[in-house]
């Protein structure tokens, strides 16, 4: 039997597709987290879903024990204690690189060409542990954050539900070491992280905008010192500006406002303000720079 540690899209995909494929009585109990920090954290879904398939449910908070020979972490923040059972987690990037935090948003911001998932077993050292299995995607850019989670959430329930038909028919699951000269890693991200430098490219901003957005709270800047959220942009196409006063509205198309970066010109298709979290545009001035 398996204990499941689930949070987030990845956590109910995995859960999905467990289900799907008739393994829900392999699945002794789902332990799940709410995720305030993000718009849709899918903790209810999770939930419906055990109650529908009669698979025991707990909130991270309440109390439970694990008697699982073995636990899967998808999405997990939280240290896990365990006696006997044998922890596996599943971490979104293809180790032993990006080991650590927030790995897919590094990988989007680095460009690389191709996402996935490890599913290995826990140690000491986080994200260090011998390899189970791995899955990768190749993308194409620009991309949006949330179609990145879309593309590797495939990933999860492909390298999950081979664990778990594994486990099921008793075969021994095999792992290999780390190559500890290939190992990097990926830092926390806190709210200055999320803040637009306008002296950078037009393409910098717009690839710190695709993935600090959803389910993320949005690449902010402020006008008048109120902050406010980029949630869409694009790059418009360059004209020559003769003195280059980076984040100012340099134009509008229709709604949208067109801002000067450092290189480039970014034009502005959503936005919000992160009080109220209503949009912005239209703007009501023209004379407008964005900090």
């Amino acid at each position: 039997m398996i204990t499941l540690f689930l949070m987030s899209k990845k956590g109910l995909t995995v859960l999905e597709e467990i289900i799907i494929n008739g393994l829900s009585s392999s699945i002794e109990q789902v332990i799940a987290s709410k995720d305030l920090s993000i718009s849709n954290d899918y903790y209810n879904e999770m939930k419906e879903l055990c109650k529908k398939h009669k698979i025991h449910f707990y909130d991270k908070k309440e109390k439970y024990k694990i008697n699982s020979n073995f636990a899967i972490a998808v999405s997990w923040r939280w240290i896990i204690s365990l006696n006997k059972t044998k922890l596996i987690v599943l971490h979104d990037s293809l180790l032993p690189k990006y080991r650590g935090f927030n790995p897919l948003a590094s990988c989007l911001l680095n460009q690389e060409k191709e996402i996935g998932v490890t599913a290995l077993y826990a140690t000491k050292n986080f994200d260090a542990g011998p390899i189970i299995d791995q899955s990768s995607t190749l993308i194409d850019y620009p991309i949006k954050l949330k179609d990145a989670i879309d593309i590797i959430c495939k990933n999860y329930a492909e390298v999950c539900l081979k664990i778990v038909k594994k486990i099921k028919n008793e075969k021994e699951i095999l792992s290999v070491p780390q190559d500890e000269t290939r190992a990097t890693y990926s830092v926390w991200r806190d709210e200055q992280d999320y803040r637009i430098d306008w002296k950078k490219s037009s393409n910098e901003i717009l690839l710190k905008i695709n993935t600090l957005g959803e389910p993320y709270l949005g690449a902010s800047a402020f006008i008048n010192n109120k902050k406010i959220r980029i949630l869409e942009a694009e790059v418009y196409n360059d004209l020559k500006v003769e003195n280059r006063h980076v984040g100012k509205v340099l134009l509008k198309e229709d709604e949208f406002p067109v801002i000067i970066c450092g290189k480039g010109l970014i034009k502005i298709k959503s936005a919000i303000c992160d009080k109220s979290k209503k949009s912005i545009l239209p703007m009501k001035k023209f004379r407008v720079r964005f900090t």
